[in-house]
């Protein structure tokens, strides 16, 4: 292997990437044959104008295989019940206007509960300075929240996890080449296969949201570890449920940015991605 995390960073080219689940997607990618500006802006959903600031093109905007390029950082915000435009762009620190024009939205700026909402580039970093524990934060944000300890542990682990699932290993953790990175390691198994929790703990996530990992798992165990298990077909638990070592909490699919039915495991301490090997029997 997608940023699922959480990271991301976020190329989930020939089926691993890194995952950047805590809420921002900047990174770099490798333009690869075929590649425009415009498809690399839909396949990141990133504004053609930002990838063009952020690395200096000019027209025509000729790009090369090989060529690497900047992703801009990128935030958005999940629109929650009561919530206006205004409001909104109030609690990042946005005029309206350059909100509603990201967004592609027409007066009278009506809004739905749960809609997402691009946060201008412009704006990220100074919201980034300025942002209270008050303020409305993205959900990628809030999973950060719930399931990254504030002092990480230490590396070593007194158990070692559970296999999640049986397959075969067909990407390791670590550089890939070309720019790409995997965060875990992906495991090749049938669809359908049962997919195990690798240790007891707490869903903090379980859902679709994050863009290339597909029906994401994220599990926060006791000793302030995180296990996440990413391309999921189905899902069998829910956030805030409690799982026991070895429970079935999925099955082997292909959801987000792969075609053949394998898991994405990580396992993070704090934020940090660790070689998952060395804590497998």
């Amino acid at each position: 292997m997608k940023k699922f995390c959480i990271l991301i960073t976020i190329c989930f080219l020939c089926g691993c990437a890194s995952l950047n689940w805590w809420g921002s997607n900047g990174g770099k990618i490798v333009v690869h044959k075929g590649d425009t500006l415009y498809s690399i802006s839909r396949r990141y959903n990133v504004p053609i104008k930002d990838l063009i600031s952020a690395n200096h093109l000019s027209s025509p905007y000729t790009l090369y295989v090989g060529q690497t390029l900047n992703l801009p950082t990128q935030q958005y915000h999940i629109v929650q019940r009561g919530e206006s435009l205004y409001s909104i762009a109030r609690q990042h620190k946005i005029d309206v206007v350059t909100l509603s024009r990201v967004n592609n939205l027409q007066t009278p700026y009506s809004l739905a509960v749960g809609q997402k909402l691009v946060l201008p580039v412009s704006a990220v970093s100074a919201a980034t300075h300025t942002q209270t524990p008050t303020q409305s934060v993205s959900n990628a944000q809030k999973y950060q929240q719930n399931a990254v300890p504030t002092t990480p542990p230490a590396v070593k682990r007194s158990s070692k996890f559970v296999w999640p699932v049986q397959g075969t290993v067909i990407s390791g953790f670590g550089n890939l080449g070309k720019g790409r990175k995997n965060d875990g390691i992906n495991i090749k198994a049938a669809r359908g296969t049962m997919v195990k929790a690798a240790d007891g703990g707490t869903v903090a996530y379980a859902g679709n949201e994050l863009k290339g990992f597909g029906n994401l798992i994220l599990i926060k165990h006791g000793d302030g570890w995180i296990t996440a298990y990413a391309h999921n077909d189905k899902l069998f638990v829910r956030k805030g449920q409690k799982v026991v070592r070895g429970e079935k909490i999925a099955t082997v699919g292909s959801t987000g940015g792969v075609t053949t039915p394998q898991l994405h495991f990580e396992v993070r301490t704090g934020k940090k991605a660790v070689n998952p090997r060395p804590y497998l029997p």
